[in-house]
């Protein structure tokens, strides 16, 4: 678009085109949105692809747009357009008016999960352990769907940046610093979507400081190599079992490009279908989201009596899977910052940590608070760095 309008086109998964949108949408910007939207929609349609309008760097929509957006978008509210990243005014404008044919989403990468994963709006399905392979499938084509939809942006934005031919260039990109440094590809790709601009041609985080791992509470941590994510997690979970007396347990992080969500990492004894159901976790009532919300340890001795929880989907997982009580604890650092909670389990009722071991996951949470800041401050950044010199030839 001319003036202060613009609008990009970007293929970013085999199923999904995003039309990246920014600046005003004024009445002139509301004329060449029309026929932008019309042509990716046609485009879309031939090929069987769905349709995101990206508008995070949108500031103003005006009512000649939403005009343009209904007349393109009405008939499709079996299959509806995706609207992304709209800031609270351009939403509320949005919301104004009734619109059947398009839905929206706080974030990119939300979007990308729900038209990538053919299972993104069915409820977590409630099978026993009999059905567990079913449920497995159904955890993993979700897990893939969140996986592809950030892998896909991080592959954009590296196109853009460093002028690739295409796809598999960055993703050859990412892969590399993924294998270089022991970084999970999902991970490396979120820092990529979340992290600011390189600062200069030669450094991605020029004058920054290589500060070495805190010391990480775990048993045989002489062992455990603070660089390797996947081993970290495996321990510090082994651990929270262990002093927990738990008969389950599960470790969620939050994740940046999913608007600071909770996410499951790790976890131990818990079936597919609660993993499906916990795997991204916004607000309560579950029990990770309490006690981050409450900045201190929550404990709910009975979700079956819990009225919040007994009737929502997370409490009739947990009570499915065989867990009858709860306790999370927040890995706060000392800024005060909450990056993630363990959550171990029992499967009798009742409140049963002792005041020894209550203290003892508090501690285990804040080394993990402290072992993951640095992490993404070292490790990720690294990584981080190592793609950028790739990029301009200087890896």
């Amino acid at each position: 678009m001319t003036g202060e309008a613009t609008v990009t086109v970007q293929p970013v998964t085999e199923q999904v085109v995003v039309l990246r949108l920014s600046g005003t949408l004024d009445a002139h910007g509301a004329r060449v949105l029309g026929r932008e939207l019309g042509l990716r929609l046609r485009r879309a349609d031939e090929r069987g692809l769905r349709l995101v309008l990206d508008m995070s760097d949108v500031r103003h929509v005006s009512s000649a747009a939403v005009h343009i957006l209904d007349a393109h978008t009405r008939n499709r509210a079996a299959g509806p357009v995706l609207v992304s990243g709209a800031s609270p005014p351009v939403r509320r404008v949005l919301t104004a008016t009734p619109l059947p044919g398009i839905r929206l989403y706080p974030s990119l990468e939300g979007a990308l999960a729900t038209v990538s994963g053919t299972y993104a709006s069915q409820p977590a399905p409630t099978r026993t352990r009999p059905g567990e392979d079913s449920a497995d499938e159904v955890f993993g084509l979700r897990a893939k769907a969140r996986t592809s939809g950030t892998i896909g942006i991080a592959q954009g934005i590296l196109m853009a940046r460093y002028f690739l031919p295409g796809p598999a260039d960055a993703f050859a990109l990412l892969r590399a610093a993924s294998q270089h440094y022991n970084v999970p590809l999902r991970v490396l790709a979120s820092a990529v979507v979340t992290a600011p601009p390189p600062l200069t041609a030669e450094q991605w985080f020029p004058g920054r400081r290589h500060i070495p791992p805190p010391a990480l509470g775990l048993p045989e941590a002489g062992r455990v190599d603070p660089r390797d994510r996947r081993q970290v997690l495996r321990a510090a979970l082994y651990a929270a079992v262990t002093l927990a007396d738990a008969d389950a347990a599960e470790i969620h992080l939050t994740d940046k490009v999913e608007d600071e969500a909770l996410v499951l990492e790790a976890h131990h004894g818990l079936d597919a279908s609660y993993r499906d159901c916990c795997a991204l976790v916004a607000g309560p009532p579950a029990v990770c989201a309490r006690a981050r919300a409450a900045g201190r340890p929550v404990t709910v001795p009975d979700v079956a009596a819990d009225p919040e929880l007994a009737g929502h989907p997370v409490g009739r997982a947990a009570l499915a899977a065989g867990s009858r009580a709860l306790h999370g604890v927040p890995m706060t650092t000392e800024a005060g910052e909450c990056s993630g909670v363990i959550t171990v389990h029992r499967v009798t009722a009742g409140a049963w940590l002792g005041p020894g071991q209550g203290a003892a996951l508090d501690l285990l949470a804040h080394d993990l608070a402290a072992w993951r800041s640095w992490y993404r401050r070292t490790a990720v950044q690294d990584a981080l760095e190592y793609v950028h010199a790739l990029g301009t030839g200087g890896g």
